[in-house]
């Protein structure tokens, strides 16, 4: 693998992991676009086109980080529907 493919590889999953940073769908989404933006930024400086880096990996990451908010909203109503309902001594069970 050229040093070349081991950056794009490693801007790729730094984008994504940062995709996931925030607690609201705002920040989420926000801060998934933003991370995008620079990894694909970078990408693109090495492939001759940052711009164009910059708007694809931005737009994938706004798209990763509103995947990823609504996947973090589904699990905390399924806590919270688990745990009132363990209060209220019936176990449903956990859905994760």
């Amino acid at each position: 693998m050229n040093m070349k493919m081991l950056f794009a590889v490693t801007a790729v999953a730094t984008a994504l992991t940062l995709a996931g940073c925030g607690s609201t769908t705002g920040s989420r989404v926000s801060t998934g676009a933003l991370g995008g933006a620079a990894a694909g930024a970078a990408v693109g400086s090495l492939t001759g086109n940052a711009g164009k880096g910059a708007l694809i990996g931005g737009a994938a990451g706004g798209v990763g980080g509103a995947v990823h908010d609504a996947n973090q909203k589904e699990r905390e109503r399924n806590y919270r529907r688990d745990y009132y309902d363990q209060r209220d001594g019936y176990y449903r069970g956990s859905r994760y």
